[in-house]
């Protein structure tokens, strides 16, 4: 794999240390997407890596999907898409069978809630916020978080969330389950280091293990939801509401989905 473009690789002791790193806001494209992807495989494939920490460069965790790449899609279809990047990578977090904690160091949205939710452990700084996204710009939930968010939050507050777009913060997240640690600002990405090479030093082919279990008890049907969400995601982004709101981002005002006709 050549030098990522869009994301740092270290190894800290036994842990690979994944940082994206694409300004402002850490947005996803195809580009990164494979890179995210092969940097995982080579992880996985590395008998030096005991645990895989995953984390944002700056202030944002990451946004989701590039927004004006989503705008340049043209003719290509959402399901086919999600099958090649997203649905791909969200399996692919699940089953490296080592342990993947995500390092919440900001903001996270949209396909990156869905990583994030995808990854073993969680761990957030106090000024992180959780935003589903999708509706923001007339789409469904994808990257498995029609799955994932209510098995934390349960259905009332996912559904909640998905229809208002609203955030929810790093303390509710704890109180709720989805984060597992909440760290102060300051040193913030050494004490999730330290959390990740404490984990490392446990019997990771033990946690494999029970990650398989996991998935089968919990997420047995997590690959069918993610062909469903495919599916849904089509059937919305051929709507007018989707239209209205990638138009109302790209012109940086509220989106009207009341008028539409």
């Amino acid at each position: 794999m050549a030098n990522p473009k869009y994301m740092r690789t270290e190894i800290v002791n036994t842990v690979m240390v994944i940082t994206f790193d694409r300004p402002k806001v850490n947005a996803f494209n195809l580009e990164m997407i494979t890179e995210f992807s092969e940097t995982l495989e080579k992880a996985a494939r590395d008998d030096t890596v005991r645990c895989i920490l995953v984390t944002g460069q700056g202030k944002t965790f990451s946004a989701g999907h590039d927004v004006l790449e989503i705008n340049q899609k043209g003719d290509t279809s959402v399901r086919i898409h999600l099958e090649q990047t997203y649905n791909r990578l969200i399996l692919q977090i699940r089953q490296v069978e080592k342990p993947v904690i995500a390092a919440i160091n900001g903001t996270v949205s949209g396909a990156a809630l869905g990583i994030a939710l995808a990854c073993d452990l969680r761990i957030a700084v106090m000024r992180a916020r959780f935003v589903v996204g999708f509706g923001g710009i007339g789409l469904a939930p994808d990257s498995g978080v029609s799955l994932l968010l209510p098995l934390f939050l349960g259905i009332g507050r996912a559904t909640e969330f998905a229809f208002t777009n609203q955030p929810f913060s790093a303390e509710q997240a704890l109180n709720w389950g989805l984060i597992n640690r909440l760290e102060a600002p300051e040193n913030f990405l050494a004490q999730a280091l330290n959390w990740a090479n404490d984990v490392a030093q446990g019997p990771i082919h033990t946690m494999g293990l029970a990650k398989r279990e996991l998935n089968k008890a919990v997420l047995g049907n997590l690959e069918e939801i993610l062909d469903y969400e495919a599916q849904i995601q089509e059937i919305a982004a051929g709507s007018a509401e989707h239209r209205e709101g990638i138009n109302a981002f790209l012109h940086k005002r509220k989106p009207d989905f009341y008028n539409l006709g």
